[in-house]
C-alpha cells in the first residue's frame, strides 16, 4: 500500500526483485566504502600503502599482507583500495559531468528544436563518429604545460585526475544526450508543459522544472551504464601509461606494472583485472536493474 501510493518506494521495489542488480548494488556498496575506507584501513593495519621494501618482493598472502605484496613490495590489498578510490572517483565523476553536459544539449534541442536541433543532433553524431580509443590517446597525450597552463599545476596529481575525468566525460555525453532529447519531444507535447507556457513560463523554467525532472529517470539509468563505460576507458589509458600515472595507483596502471612479472606473480594481474571486470559488469546489471524499475510496464513481467 505504501509502495503504491510512493513512486520512490515503488521504484525501490522493482529494483530489489531484480536479482542481478541487487548483487551489483551490494558489490558496488562494499567496494566504493573499502576505497573511501582505505586510509583508515591502512593506519588501523599499520600498512604505508606507498612504502616500498625491495627485500619483501612478491611475498604471499599473509596476515600481514592479506594478498601479498608487488614488485617493489607495497602491499596489494591496500594498492587495490587505492586504485578502486581513483578509478571510481573518475568513472563516477566522469558519468555525471557527462549526464549535466548530455541533459542540457538534449533538452535545449528537444525543447527549442529548429536549426538549433539539428545542429546540436549533427554535433553529437559526429561525436559519436569518431573512433573513440585514438580520440582518447591523443587527447591523453597532450602536454597541459605547452598549452599555457603552468609547469607546476599540470605535472599535479590532482591536475591528472581532473584531466583524466573531463577526457573521458568529453566522449560519454552523447547517450544521455539523444536520450534526454527523445524525452523532452514527448514531454513538451503534454498538457502540463502547455499549462507552464500559457501561463506565461520561460522556456528555462520550463526546461528546468518541468521537463528535466520527468526525464530523470532514463538520465539515471545511462548515467548508470556510462560510469561502467569511462571506468573501462580509464583502465584502457592508464594501461597505455596516459592516464593516472604512478606512483599513484588506479586498477590501470597497476596491469601495467604487473604484465612483465605474469609469470612469476601473476596474481598482481589477476586481482585489478578481476576488479575491473566485475565492477564494469556491475554497473551494466545496475543499469539494466533500473531501467527494468523505471518502467511501469516492468509490473507485469
Amino acid at each position: 500500500m505504501i509502495a503504491a501510493q510512493r513512486p520512490t518506494l515503488l521504484v525501490w521495489h522493482r529494483l530489489l526483485r531484480h536479482r542481478l542488480a541487487q548483487a551489483s548494488l551490494v558489490f558496488l556498496a562494499i567496494v566504493l566504502a573499502l576505497a573511501l575506507a582505505a586510509p583508515l584501513l591502512a593506519e588501523l593495519r599499520g600498512v604505508d600503502p606507498s612504502a616500498t621494501d625491495l627485500f619483501r618482493r612478491f611475498e604471499p598472502p599473509s596476515a600481514e599482507h592479506w594478498l601479498g605484496t608487488d614488485d617493489l613490495g607495497r602491499d596489494l590489498f591496500q594498492r587495490l583500495l587505492d586504485g578502486g578510490r581513483v578509478s571510481l572517483l573518475v568513472g563516477m565523476s566522469g558519468a555525471l559531468l557527462s549526464a549535466i553536459l548530455g541533459a542540457l544539449i538534449g533538452v535545449v534541442a528537444g525543447y527549442l528544436g529548429g536549426r538549433l536541433d539539428s545542429v546540436l543532433m549533427r554535433f553529437t553524431d559526429g561525436v559519436i563518429a569518431l573512433p573513440l580509443l585514438p580520440l582518447l590517446i591523443v587527447l591523453a597525450a597532450l602536454d597541459p604545460a605547452k598549452i599555457g597552463i603552468p609547469e607546476r599545476i599540470a605535472h599535479s596529481e590532482a591536475f591528472s585526475l581532473y584531466r583524466i575525468v573531463l577526457i573521458v566525460s568529453l566522449t560519454g555525453w552523447t547517450t544521455a544526450a539523444r536520450l534526454v532529447r527523445a524525452e523532452t519531444l514527448s514531454l513538451k507535447a503534454r498538457d502540463f508543459t502547455r499549462a507552464a507556457r500559457a501561463l506565461g513560463a520561460r522556456p528555462v523554467r520550463i526546461m528546468l522544472r518541468h521537463i528535466l525532472p520527468n526525464a530523470m529517470g532514463s538520465l539515471v539509468v545511462s548515467t548508470t551504464m556510462v560510469a561502467g563505460t569511462l571506468i573501462l576507458l580509464e583502465s584502457t589509458l592508464s594501461f597505455l601509461g596516459l592516464g593516472i600515472q604512478p606512483p599513484e595507483a588506479s586498477w590501470g596502471n597497476m596491469l601495467t606494472g604487473a604484465q612483465d612479472f605474469l609469470q612469476d606473480a601473476p596474481l598482481l594481474a589477476l586481482w585489478p583485472g578481476l576488479l575491473i571486470f566485475l565492477t564494469v559488469i556491475a554497473f551494466n546489471f545496475l543499469g539494466d536493474g533500473l531501467q527494468d524499475a523505471l518502467d511501469p510496464r516492468s509490473e507485469r513481467r
